[in-house]
């Protein structure tokens, strides 16, 4: 979920792009729905400002796609491997942040530096690439991602063509990384646009 101006610079973006590479786990599954309960509430209270991410608004029809991620069922399956009490722990909490989160709209759960900041405290990074829930949510799907991305750069290295990456922020660390070691892109340039603003 993101503020409709995030989403409309997002497509404007997109429209200029050759390929798009997109996030987005298949499938259901019960404990999956639970994690996500924010992402389906929050929108639905117009104060909130927040519209949920779908396809047919951010996607130009003329652009074609490509979804690497994982299934439901893998994405379970990772999280199993945490503690029996840090998943159940998950379960629960989510739910109940979702239900705040709709309430309270972005401010109940961001703080005010990063509504301000482009990118999250040094500090904080280093903390988020040592959590084992972070790497259960992404590691495997991080991958998924890179190897989508080498069979694209396999396949069409010589075209000069555009290939958009839609994932979020906390994948970009990974790409960069990956990109790099395995196919030796660098970044040149980047341009944060932000999601959305506590209230």
């Amino acid at each position: 979920m993101a503020s409709p101006t995030f989403y409309s610079q997002v497509r404007l973006r997109l429209r200029g792009c050759d390929l798009i590479v997109m996030e987005g786990v298949r499938g259901q599954s019960a404990g999956l729905s639970a994690l996500t309960l924010a992402y389906r509430f929050a929108p639905r209270r117009r104060r909130n400002g927040l519209q949920e991410q779908r396809d047919e608004l951010l996607i130009p029809e003329s652009v074609p796609v490509v979804y690497p991620d994982v299934t439901a069922a893998e994405a379970i399956e990772d999280l199993k491997t945490l503690s029996r009490w840090t998943y159940l722990l998950l379960l629960v909490a989510a739910p109940v942040m979702g239900l705040v989160f709709a309430l309270r709209g972005p401010r109940a759960f961001l703080d005010e530096d990063l509504a301000v900041d482009d990118l999250p405290s040094t500090l904080r990074a280093e903390m988020l690439a040592d959590d084992p829930v972070e790497h259960a949510m992404t590691d495997r799907r991080d991958e998924r991602l890179l190897d989508a991305l080498g069979e694209i750069h396999a396949e069409r290295a010589d075209e000069p063509i555009r290939v958009a990456v839609v994932y979020g922020a906390r994948h970009v660390p990974a790409i960069v990384a990956g990109l790099m070691s395995r196919h030796g892109y660098r970044a040149r340039e980047a341009e944060w646009l932000t999601v959305l603003v506590p209230a």
